[in-house]
């Protein structure tokens, strides 16, 4: 990976890196995610494409926290570091707040999408934090469980049923790897971030994104995004591609990489036949 840089925006220095080159992509993390730490989908989406990645505000190394936070300002930050690399436009790939964060922006500034790939997100956050019985004790253990708790109750949140008990060897630290820090350990922000989500809702404004190439990606089994949230983001979309992949949970772009990744490349790829066809007609 390339060197982090650090941009000072309203108050936060963010940090951010390329990697790769090619046509700009912008990645966007979801909730408890560091940006810049190694991730399986920028390792195979750099072979192509400029890969922009960054620590959203607060967390990692996008310093310091702020007094308050919301997904317009994570849109503004994304922004800026579009502008500080001099890219005019971009391909969006947001994962579960992250998607959320790409929708903000692409309303805010339509011009600047390329495409959308949205990967296990949702339009409204409050849909991701309604309290079902087994959310409910999810909940309870993260916030209060002792360490074994903890670790249990995220992999219930982000594996495939049955597999937080007994998880495929080295997924606990793979997954900590890419969160950049252990997953039983939520960053202080994290409470910030899940409020800031459940508060947003971009639901009704959905059709305005008409014209942008848009792929949504949900897992059967997400409990998280659950796939009523992802159809929804495709039927709101005109055009846009769903798709529901079978058996797969919230952590399906980093259990499967290559297939999440092939999904993805494909959407990119005629993105930019129709963007290229386009500036030459």
């Amino acid at each position: 990976m390339t060197p982090l840089q650090t941009l000072e925006f309203q108050g936060c220095h963010l940090a951010w890196r390329i990697d790769g080159a090619g046509p700009p992509l912008v990645m966007i993390q979801g909730v408890g995610a560091c940006g810049t730490s190694p991730n399986p989908q920028i390792a195979i989406l750099k072979q192509q494409y400029a890969c922009l990645s960054f620590d959203n505000r607060g967390i990692g190394a996008s310093q310091p926290s702020p007094e308050s936070l919301t997904v317009e300002q994570m849109a503004a930050d994304a922004l800026a570091l579009m502008d500080r690399a001099g890219w005019e436009s971009a391909h969006i790939v947001g994962h579960s707040l992250g998607g959320l964060i790409a929708l903000q922006l692409a309303l805010t500034a339509k011009s600047r999408v390329r495409s959308l790939s949205l990967m296990c997100t949702f339009a409204r956050g409050a849909d991701a934090t309604r309290l079902t019985t087994d959310l409910l004790w999810i909940s309870v253990r993260l916030r209060w469980g002792p360490k074994r708790l903890r670790r249990e109750a995220f992999l219930e949140l982000v594996l495939p049923p049955g597999q937080a008990k007994a998880p495929p060897p080295g997924i606990v630290e793979r997954l900590s790897e890419i969160l950049g820090h252990d997953v039983d350990e939520m960053p202080p922000i994290t409470g910030q971030q899940v409020a800031a989500m459940r508060r947003h809702d971009v639901t009704p404004r959905l059709g305005e994104l008409s014209g942008i190439p848009t792929l949504v990606i949900t897992g059967e089994n997400d409990i998280v995004a659950r796939p009523a949230s992802g159809r929804r983001i495709a039927a709101g979309i005109p055009g846009a591609r769903y798709v529901e992949v079978p058996g797969a949970s919230h952590a399906f772009p980093v259990l499967e990489p290559e297939r999440c990744a092939a999904l993805v490349l494909e959407h990119l790829a005629e993105a930019e036949r129709r963007r290229l066809s386009v500036r030459v007609s």
